[in-house]
């Protein structure tokens, strides 16, 4: 039979096989939406905008051409770990755990505890994978909206803990994309009253002072996750779990085999030796937060929220939100829409910081659009 002679697709009969065999959860799910690469400023994704001095990027590629690509990576990472100890003050007592990415530990956490009738809880708004990754495992959802200052709500939290009992808590701090660090006092509460195991995600803790290390040490049903995309490393997907070693024991039972791969392990490993590096830029995204948070205070319309990330939660209070995104877009400006994801983000733009001059085309943009 010749192509040109073959049946029709039946395009009907896929669909129904498709409602017949894929789980009804999964097919009333939307798939999470990362926005592409788009010519232009893109500070819509949180990355750090500033790459490797050249004697660094020289030094990384001359160690790329020793690797067997042939051979699988080192199964469990153990230079990788190491390296990231020696970074991060990592203390013995605890283990690591690596993931492709945060969102792969969040998918394992959660296939560890999923099983009818569990739960798993997060303030919202939050991390957009929290509800997408628990419902696809088969785990209820519970989102506790925060205050209006987008602080904990912790008479709601208790109340919520008492009625689900979750399996799962996460907290981010700071949050995304709220940008802020909970209260501590109100942080331990919330903590102390689960009954499940609680993950601290600081997937920017970089860019605050705040740490939550020892709660891992403190409180035994307590993880703290973190990644490397934010400070630099965005490209090479490596989450990390830091943790007592019986509950990384269990996880690893889940983890695939050779998750990362070599051409991470290999350049997460020369990038550790060299953390100053990313550290230094970490600390100018800092400062250029704050300079910028100062000069969006200063436009029409617009109500800019404190941040211990590296980004700004905006409110457009008289151009619609979607509007003044639009406006950005078309000046080649792409930043990240919130307004609609949550009733609290109604009105709402997360703008990643850039360089000084991503920032500077930014406020120009803005100035613009907004009539300054």
């Amino acid at each position: 039979m010749t192509q040109s002679s073959a049946p029709a697709v039946d395009q009907t009969a896929i669909e129904a096989r498709v409602r017949q065999w894929v789980r009804p959860e999964i097919q009333d799910l939307a798939a999470y939406q990362a926005p592409p690469a788009m010519p232009g400023i893109k500070l819509d994704a949180m990355e750090n905008p500033y790459p490797w001095p050249p004697e660094l990027a020289e030094a990384w590629q001359k160690q790329l051409l020793d690797l067997s690509v042939n051979r699988y990576p080192d199964p469990r990472g153990e230079e990788v770990k190491q390296a990231l100890r020696n970074a991060m003050g990592v203390p013995p007592e605890l283990d690591i755990l690596l993931g492709n990415g945060s969102d792969e530990i969040i998918q394992m956490l959660a296939m560890a505890v999923a099983a009818p009738g569990r739960a798993l809880l997060a303030p919202e708004p939050g991390f957009a994978m929290y509800p997408i990754i628990a419902r696809l495992t088969g785990l209820e959802y519970v989102g506790i909206p925060l205050t209006e200052e987008f602080e904990l709500d912790v008479d709601a939290m208790l109340t919520a803990m008492a009625e689900h009992q979750p399996a799962l808590t996460f907290l981010a701090l700071p949050n995304n994309p709220t940008g802020n660090v909970f209260d501590p006092e109100r942080l331990r509460k919330v903590v102390e009253a689960s009954s499940g195991l609680v993950v601290l995600d600081e997937a920017y803790g970089a860019f605050t002072d705040a740490d939550h290390l020892d709660w891992a040490r403190r409180y035994p049903h307590v993880l703290v996750m973190r990644t490397l995309s934010k400070v630099g490393l965005a490209g090479l997907r490596l989450g990390f779990l830091i943790g007592a070693p019986a509950w990384l024991v269990e996880l690893d039972k889940i983890r695939l085999p050779y998750n990362i791969n070599t051409l991470t392990q290999a350049t997460v490993t020369f990038a550790l030796e060299h953390y100053h590096v990313l550290e230094e830029q970490t600390e100018t995204l800092r400062r250029d937060r704050e300079q910028l948070a100062r000069s969006l205070e200063q436009l029409p319309g617009l109500e800019v929220w404190p941040s211990e990330a590296n980004f700004l939660l905006v409110r457009s209070r008289e151009r619609p939100a979607r509007e003044l995104f639009d406006g950005l877009c078309r000046r080649g400006v792409w930043v990240r829409l919130m307004d609609g994801a949550h009733p609290a983000l109604a009105g709402c733009l997360r703008l990643t910081v850039g360089s000084t001059e991503d920032n500077a085309t930014l406020l120009a943009a803005l100035e613009a659009e907004l009539g300054a």
